[in-house]
């Protein structure tokens, strides 16, 4: 038996038919008549018209905090960005190895094989037939093999396959091929090449972490700078991002570090 009170001296009694969300049709007494009978409503339909009242339950309110794009409290780890890059570092990392070989060699060559020719010869000896040493539009004589000239071209033969070297090295290292948010939205993993296209992972919080430039106003590259780590890091714009709302309020971020 169910019993409902509407207004002021009306009652309703009756008795539930046909499954939890309807109602019979209902006789209701009148304090001051014969029984009338009134249409027949359901559960159902008081609970749509309370949800249309009351839009802003307890329920709603929460889902729409849990879907909302500035909650970075993420449940799980989360993949924000990945660019596999594993050939092209490969080859960049055989490119500067045989580079270094190269200029080393040279500067090899340089030390070891270059001589001094000596002072310059008096005319009568270059009528005999023997080549005069080489000369600058100075008039001033050229002597290759003068230590001055071969430590000066063996130290710029190292230093150009050093720097080539070491150039490589560093742009691998600074390019990133992964980044992670971790659960909570507190910390973010970040995977960067080595040369040969080996990979190796470092974690920093996402407090550390600024991001230089909008990745809608640059070309080819996002940098971005962490706190205590010299050079920028690299994010190339041909790689996938897979959570764009998210990446740009986290990682893609500025931050005054």
């Amino acid at each position: 038996m169910l019993r409902c009170t509407w207004g002021s001296g009306v009652r309703v009694w009756g008795s539930v038919s046909g499954g939890s969300r309807s109602l019979g049709l209902f006789w209701i007494w009148c304090t001051r008549g014969a029984p009338c009978p009134v249409r027949s409503w359901s559960w159902g339909a008081r609970s749509r018209s309370s949800a249309e009242k009351t839009p802003w339950r307890w329920g709603a309110a929460r889902g729409l905090q849990s879907a909302s794009p500035l909650d970075t409290r993420v449940p799980q780890d989360v993949l924000l960005f990945q660019h596999d890059r594993v050939r092209f570092f490969r080859l960049l990392g055989l490119f500067c190895a045989c580079q270094f070989l190269f200029w080393t060699y040279l500067a090899h060559f340089a030390f070891h094989s270059l001589r001094a020719t000596g002072a310059k010869r008096p005319d009568s000896d270059s009528q005999q037939g023997e080549r005069p040493s080489p000369t600058l539009p100075g008039g001033a004589t050229l002597n290759l093999g003068s230590n001055k000239w071969r430590f000066g071209f063996t130290a710029s033969c190292l230093t150009v396959g050093s720097l080539i070297l070491v150039g490589g090295f560093v742009f691998s290292r600074r390019s990133i091929s992964r980044v992670i948010l971790h659960r909570g939205g507190q910390e973010v993993s970040l995977t960067t090449y080595y040369l040969f296209g080996l990979t190796s992972s470092f974690s920093v919080p996402l407090r550390h972490i600024s991001c230089m430039s909008h990745r809608s106003e640059v070309p080819a590259m996002i940098p971005l700078k962490i706190k205590g780590r010299p050079f920028y890091f690299l994010l190339d714009k041909q790689g996938r991002i897979t959570n764009a709302k998210l990446f740009d309020i986290t990682v893609g971020a500025y931050r005054k570090l």
